[in-house]
């Protein structure tokens, strides 16, 4: 069976039900009979009746002895009138009814024996095919099942080429067992029948979307619009937009389904997803405010309100929607995911992680048997273990990822590169590259471990041995792009530049997709500034920017270099203020706002940005250097010594790659100059006692 099959059955068991109605009319009576037949068949009109009630008291009690005995009645019927293929019929969907399908089945196939033509018939037994999907947990009888079903539905429509409900049926099948060929004439026959049949309409188009036919999709929807326009026809044509990333259309068709159908929820669950995706934060926080109040027990909405709050830094409301959602959901991983990352966006690291580990105890308390124990466990190590990372205690990190590889192959070997990421953060390359080759040791074929351990000898100058690593894994696929681009990470970290700008060029040949041309374009600029070819950097980040002009690293970096030139500080302000409107708590953007603000001599402006961003990266020796420059420059000299020294220590400690000889010396005069200075303030004047 096809991928899509197994997952499409529970819809369509579901959409099954009451598509036909059940038959229930009375053998019509003879013109002449004699007394005998008057009799039998007053005796068969009642056994039916009394079916009939016993089937309406089993679907209202589902009690077994309910079905028996409507069973009984129907089968006595159907001997007093054996020609009768009504009864049969009803005897069959009460064999379906009662689960006994198999009995079902047998019943309507001995009716079409007697009856190939027997429209009613065919129509039950695919009913009972389709309805009957659900009870099957192997792929085999699903797809047999299905067939049989396809069966049925093409003998109805050339039975009855005007039922139209039927062709949908079969249409659906054939998308389902990826017919889609067959499916599109089905579904064309019926709109040549009826332009304005809504369900062939949304059939067609769902197959249209299923084959990346997005504008044929839109157009079809649009010219059913324009005929008869319904709420499901537009959030169709929006879900159509969504899928090329036309949010601006996708929005305007799902305001047009809520304005023609204000009460109905999935309506509103469009318009409110693509708001949140357009970034349009306040919109879509009144979208999913009316969400939650019309369905107030969905955490889902809950959900999504906390994040939105998150994304307006109102973290107090953020943290009071994802208590909402935990009400309502207690055990969710996604609840607890949330809740974590609201106290880590608060710097509430402590509450975090006694979440998360609460959330890992209760998992690790579950039976070994539960299906999905295993990959929740996975995901809450993971997540532990990166908050732990975020206070700096590296040992915590690394033990919760080790727990982590305990829990099966796959997750051992995701652990493993955590814990190689682990120690590089903590600046521990000898571990690093330590656990990197262990890792290759028990894959030896896992990429991205190799592409791991390149970057690792890059970070520490082993310059030729990371690219010719790298280079080995170029394969003249898509996929060379990234490798391109790390080795030209790997030569600008060894400062061979020509060499860069070479492995960026050949990462550009194959940048087909917009993001992949910003980040291309990014590190061309890189280079280039690295470099100091100034106006070639500009360039490149102009580039990028004509491409996304909210890319948040592109404006940061763009405007740092203006600030550090300082030159057109007024335009590197406005730089990296856009890049912190779209991330305003990250360190390094407040540190380049600071910095340019401390080149136009605002050095109150430039000591609250800086203090923020130390406060964010404590350990990030441009920024102590930086705040201990406003310092300096403000007479504080004594505050100015501490964080320079701050900064000494941390370019000790930093990565090979990262060491900046020219910054240390600059950093080391200032010191021994500013030492000098205070120690000739401090010696008492000539001949004072």
């Amino acid at each position: 069976m096809n991928r899509h099959l197994a997952s499409a059955v529970a819809l369509l068991v579901l959409t099954s039900a009451g598509a036909w109605a059940s038959p229930s009319a009375a053998p019509a009576p003879a013109q002449t009979a004699s007394p005998a037949d008057v009799n039998r068949r007053a005796e068969s009109y009642f056994d039916l009746t009394m079916g009939h009630l016993y089937e309406q008291a089993y679907e209202e009690s589902s009690r077994a002895a309910d079905a028996d005995r409507a069973i009984d009645f129907y089968k006595k019927a159907y001997a007093l009138d054996p020609s009768s293929g009504v009864i049969g019929e009803q005897l069959a969907e009460m064999y379906f009814l009662s689960q006994r399908t198999t009995e079902a089945i047998n019943e309507v196939q001995s009716i079409l024996k007697r009856d190939p033509s027997n429209v009613a018939s065919r129509r039950l037994l695919a009913r009972i095919y389709v309805r009957s999907l659900g009870d099957l947990s192997d792929a085999s009888s699903q797809s047999n099942t299905v067939n049989l079903a396809i069966e049925q539905f093409r003998e109805i429509v050339r039975l009855d080429p005007s039922d139209d409900e039927s062709a949908i049926w079969l249409a659906r099948l054939y998308r389902l067992t990826n017919q889609h060929d067959q499916a599109e004439q089905v579904l064309r026959g019926v709109l040549s029948r009826d332009a304005d049949n809504e369900a062939a309409v949304s059939q067609l188009t769902q197959l249209l979307l299923d084959e990346d036919k997005s504008q044929d999709a839109i157009a079809l929807l649009q010219q059913s619009i324009a005929h008869a326009p319904s709420g499901g026809l537009y959030d169709q044509l929006g879900d159509a937009y969504t899928q090329i990333r036309d949010l601006n259309h996708a929005e305007q068709a799902y305001h047009s389904a809520v304005d023609l159908e204000p009460d109905q929820v999935s309506h509103h669950r469009g318009l409110a997803q693509v708001l949140f995706d357009e970034e349009k934060f306040p919109a879509a926080l009144t979208e999913y405010q009316k969400l939650a109040e019309m369905e107030p027990e969905d955490p889902g909405n809950y959900l999504r309100l906390a994040e939105i709050y998150r994304q307006l830094r109102q973290l107090d409301k953020a943290e009071a929607e994802v208590l909402q959602a935990k009400q309502r959901a207690p055990g969710s991983l996604e609840v607890i995911y949330n809740e974590a990352a609201i106290y880590q966006a608060e710097g509430r690291y402590d509450d975090g992680i006694r979440v998360l580990s609460d959330a890992v105890t209760a998992v690790k308390g579950q039976a070994e048997a539960a299906p999905t124990r295993r990959r929740t466990l996975a995901i809450l190590y993971q997540v532990l273990g990166e908050m732990y990372g975020d206070q700096e205690n590296y040992t915590a990190e690394v033990n919760t990822f080790e727990e982590m590889a305990h829990l099966g192959p796959e997750e051992d070997r995701r652990a493993r590169a955590l814990i190689i990421d682990s120690y590089q953060k903590a600046h521990d390359l000898p571990h690093a590259l330590a656990e990197s080759q262990k890792a290759l040791a028990t894959y030896p074929d896992d990429r991205g471990l190799h592409i791991s351990q390149a970057l690792l000898y890059g970070a520490n100058n082993q310059t030729d041995q990371a690219t010719q690593e790298l280079r080995s894994l170029l394969d003249h696929t898509a996929n060379d792009l990234e490798i391109y681009l790390d080795i030209a990470q790997v030569y600008e970290e060894g400062q061979h530049f020509p060499e860069a700008e070479a492995a960026v060029q050949s990462a550009e040949k194959l940048a087909t997709q917009p993001a992949e041309q910003e980040t291309v374009g990014f590190s061309m600029a890189a280079v280039y500034e690295r470099e100091k070819k100034y106006d070639q950097a500009e360039l490149a980040f102009q580039g990028v920017l004509a491409i996304n002009p909210r890319n948040a690293p592109t404006l940061n970096y763009y405007g740092y270099m203006l600030a550090e030139r300082g030159v057109r500080l007024d335009e590197a302000i406005d730089f990296v203020q856009r890049a912190l409107a779209e991330e305003p708590h990250n360190a390094s953007y407040l540190d380049s706002l600071g910095w340019a603000y401390y080149k136009q001599e605002k050095y109150a402006d430039a000591e609250k940005y800086l203090r923020m961003a130390v406060q964010g990266e404590q350990h990030n020796p441009t920024m102590l250097s930086h705040l201990g420059d406003v310092f300096a420059k403000t007479g504080r000299e004594e505050l100015a010594e501490t964080e320079w020294e701050k900064s000494l220590a941390e370019w000790h400690r930093s990565l090979a790659a990262d060491y900046d000889a020219k910054e240390v010396a600059e950093l080391e005069q200032k010191i021994a100059n500013l030492k000098r200075r205070l120690a000739q303030q401090q010696k008492p004047a000539a001949g004072t006692n």
